[in-house]
């Protein structure tokens, strides 16, 4: 690309350029190239030029970073295998620009491949553009979460995952990487939702430590049992982070924790609702590992996945404002001797209450039920105890 697309796209994309390997093409299409019906076909890809990402709706990012999880060896197999299934795919949504600029290299270190990382993803937020980071271990949310938090921003955070990383007795950084994350000084993190973690797995008191920094956890049975509860904490987040440690090794092969958790379809709703939210800017998937997978099954499951997030982008733009109150049924009550309003959206259905500073959060409709029958919410009141 010339010196003036980059001045029309924007000049820090300039700065990095350096940090990432194009795509190679020939090794993800296995020289046979993609259908006009395929997905290959209609991403702007990175490979001997730089794209135009100007009206790109989602941003694909490589990151083979692996050595959190103490595996040595640093590559893209992993984002690279993921991409030969997902440009196979079929283009559904022709309202839905993608854009893949490759893989964030490896550096020396650890902790120079999360500044790498930080680097490319933080310069792609400040043009306003939704990121979606295929690792790499778990731990490289870290560089996600600071991409955010570089320039002070407080954000929420949502992970998917068996097990909530903050094992202490481990030296691995995708063990504990939490840790960092909760506790951290200056902390960038106002409010936390883990879902899916297996209790078998998890200390009692560790939970304890969680409720008392008033974050949320939902284990997996329970979102099993209405899994669109988790729409509101998805859209309310900035940042998705999703191990595939927490999909059913049945459905996920390369994944060796555990044999329980979601299944395929689970975990395919959950990354449409991250692309349904205007908010949720980045989404990464982490803990792929190529040579644990069969008949590359976690890979085509990824790709579904991300297919899924193009789903949910399509789904959020038919959303409205919420200035635009046309667009909602408004609904005034008072539970408790606190008076609210609840919106929901002609167009999709969602809810939005609104809390006693005024600014309204996302919901679900049993919060409205519950208000309705004269109790508190208790989605409501720990977003109100978090102001």
């Amino acid at each position: 690309m010339n010196v003036i697309d980059l001045k029309k796209i924007g000049m820090s994309l300039q700065t990095i350029i350096d940090f990432l390997e194009p795509v190679n093409i020939a090794l993800i299409s296995n020289d046979e190239g993609f259908k006009d019906t395929q997905l290959g076909k209609h991403i702007s890809v990175y490979d001997e030029e730089f794209p135009d990402i100007d009206h790109a709706d989602i941003v694909l990012i490589g990151c083979g970073e692996t050595r959190g999880s103490g595996i040595q060896f640093v590559n893209t197999d992993g984002p690279d295998a993921v991409r030969s299934e997902f440009y196979k795919l079929y283009h559904w949504h022709t309202e839905v620009a993608v854009a893949d600029l490759g893989n964030v290299k490896c550096g020396a270190t650890m902790q120079d491949s999360y500044a790498a990382l930080r680097m490319v993803v933080h310069e792609l937020l400040l043009l306003g553009k939704k990121v979606l980071i295929i690792g790499g271990s778990h731990d490289v949310t870290t560089a996600q979460y600071q991409a955010h938090t570089i320039d002070g921003k407080i954000i929420d955070a949502v992970c998917v995952d068996a097990r909530i990383d903050m094992d202490m007795d481990s030296v691995l950084p995708a063990d504990n990487f939490l840790v960092e994350m909760f506790t951290g000084m200056p902390n960038h993190l106002k409010h936390y939702n883990h879902i899916g973690f297996q209790s078998y797995f998890m200390h009692p008191q560790m939970l304890e430590t969680i409720d008392k920094l008033r974050f949320d956890c939902f284990r997996v049975g329970k979102v099993k049992e209405d899994i669109s509860e988790m729409e509101p904490a998805i859209r309310n987040s900035e940042l998705f982070s999703f191990d595939i440690a927490a999909i059913q090794h049945a459905h996920a092969p390369a994944n060796h924790v555990t044999p329980n958790g979601f299944n395929g379809e689970e975990a395919c709703t959950l990354m449409q609702y991250a692309g349904m939210s205007h908010t949720c800017s980045t989404i990464g998937i982490y803990g792929y590992i190529p040579q644990k997978d069969i008949h590359a099954l976690t890979a085509k499951q990824i790709s579904h996945m991300i297919w899924y997030v193009m789903d949910g982008i399509q789904k959020g733009k038919q959303e409205a404002s919420l200035e635009d109150r046309n667009s909602f049924n408004e609904f005034t009550m008072a539970f408790a001797e606190v008076e609210t309003v609840f919106l929901q959206s002609k167009k999709t259905g969602r809810w939005w209450m609104q809390l006693h500073d005024g600014k309204y959060v996302a919901c679900s409709y049993r919060d409205y039920h519950i208000a309705s029958n004269n109790d508190i919410p208790e989605r409501w009141l720990r977003a109100a105890e978090r102001i």
